[in-house]
């Protein structure tokens, strides 16, 4: 299904096909004629499907529709994102889509000077993204002004749940008027999701593409056994093979991530981190020379797990085992996107055999296990169970008592009194004979 069949603006259709848009995602299938109808909408599609197209379409052409009243701009749609990455991936889809029309679009997130954004408000918008916190910083400054948002847009939601934003989200909630429409797009979607839509959507069409546990079909996915110690040596002999063009690596923690990018920098990697320590220019460098190949390998955190759109990315390394199947998920749908051929490696130490068991569980399917590798464990990473501690009146049981010397036997003072024993005492002491 193409997008001329849809009641978009002409202009919309023209500036889609010289973007190369021609046919719609299953989702942009499922939800734009919904949204076009101004409905509210609590939406799930695996990444890499075209979710932002999906809810910014319509948001565009309804802002289209409008008549300019003449007066200062204010924002009429509101996205909010959960970090900054994913902010200015938004806004940059946006721009696209907008290209050559008359609509402002702005961006506000946190880990940079206030002074630039409050001059891009104040000089007008049409549509606001934001992360939660910047949002309510300028909002409590009087900066920016909610009274006229129309659409209202929580992207990549579940995560920002779990980064601890529901609070953020509801106050949020409460600046806008209720008159509005009310979008909540994910990959997943868990309980408290569902409960928060409860909360904030007013009769919302549900829409779920593919089952929220399913990774796309299209990545080759594999798991290889292997001791810590091994870990680096394994990783160099991965991304020496020829099949690897481009490689995103996920780490736990952000000194392991300068660590690992140090060492493949070393070897003649052309390697870079992203991760919360870095400043906002140096995540932006580092996305922007991995977008442009200009680095083939990014070193991150799960900070660039969610929403980040890298086109032609043949592997996702998995470094660490992710902490949580649904994080394995977004770490792995960074590869195999629009449609493209990945493969995600995934390098498990023994300690980490109970987290690759829960993640085979959620998706339901068992992850084949890569040996052609040098440094790989032949085993499948089962480990014993452990045993349970004996009881201390067990051990003391199966303990013989070892006396050193023979008990003395009891004296026949031993029922006496105390004051008998130390009359007793001090007339030893008084018996001895002093020394000359």
């Amino acid at each position: 299904m193409t997008f001329e069949t849809l009641d978009l603006h002409p202009t919309i259709i023209k500036i889609l096909r010289k973007v190369g848009y021609q046919d719609m995602t299953d989702i942009q299938q499922e939800a734009i004629p919904h949204l076009l109808e101004y409905k509210d909408m609590l939406g799930s599609a695996q990444t890499g499907t075209g979710k932002t197209a999906a809810y910014a379409l319509p948001i565009i052409d309804h802002i289209m529709r409008q008549p300019d009243s003449g007066k200062k701009r204010l924002p009429k749609a509101l996205v909010l994102a959960p970090t900054r990455e994913l902010a200015l991936q938004i806004k940059e889809s946006f721009d696209k889509y907008t290209r050559g029309l008359q609509i402002r679009i702005g961006v506000v997130y946190g880990g940079v000077a206030k002074r630039n954004q409050i001059m891009k408000v104040k000089r007008g918008l049409d549509i606001l993204i934001a992360t939660p916190g910047r949002l309510i910083d300028l909002y409590t400054m009087r900066v920016i002004k909610l009274d006229m948002i129309q659409h209202f847009v929580l992207d990549e939601a579940d995560q920002m749940l779990d980064m601890g934003f529901i609070d953020d989200v509801k106050k949020i909630e409460k600046y806008l008027p209720k008159a509005r429409q009310t979008m909540l797009f994910s990959a997943t979607l868990s309980q408290s999701i569902l409960a928060l839509s409860k909360d904030i959507l007013k009769t919302p069409v549900k829409i779920e593409i593919t089952p929220q546990h399913t990774p796309v079909e299209a990545i080759n996915q594999s798991v290889c056994f292997v001791s810590h110690q091994n870990k680096a040596r394994l990783l160099e002999d991965v991304l020496g093979h020829e099949s690897v063009t481009s490689a995103l690596i996920f780490v736990r923690t952000k000194v392991r991530a300068e660590q690992l990018t140090k060492q493949l920098s070393t070897q003649g990697f052309k390697t870079e981190a992203l991760h919360g320590d870095r400043s906002q220019r140096q995540r932006q460098d580092a996305l922007r020379n991995f977008k442009s190949n200009q680095v083939d390998i990014l070193v991150a955190t799960d900070v660039a797990a969610r929403g980040l759109d890298i086109n032609a990315l043949s592997h996702v390394i998995n470094y660490d085992v992710p902490e949580s199947p649904e994080a394995y998920i977004h770490r792995i749908g960074r590869t195999a996107r629009a449609g493209a051929v990945g493969h995600a490696i995934t390098f498990c130490a023994k300690q980490e055999s109970h987290l690759i068991k829960a993640i085979q569980n959620h998706i339901d399917q068992k992850l084949p296990v890569n040996a052609e590798h040098d440094y790989v464990e032949k085993s499948t990473g089962k480990q014993k169970a452990p045993q349970k501690p004996k009881q201390r009146s067990q051990q003391r049981s199966q303990q013989k008592p070892q006396q050193k010397y023979k008990q003395k036997a009891k004296s026949n003072n031993a029922d006496k009194p105390f004051y008998y024993k130390q009359a007793k005492r001090k007339r030893r002491t008084y018996n001895k004979v002093k020394p000359a």
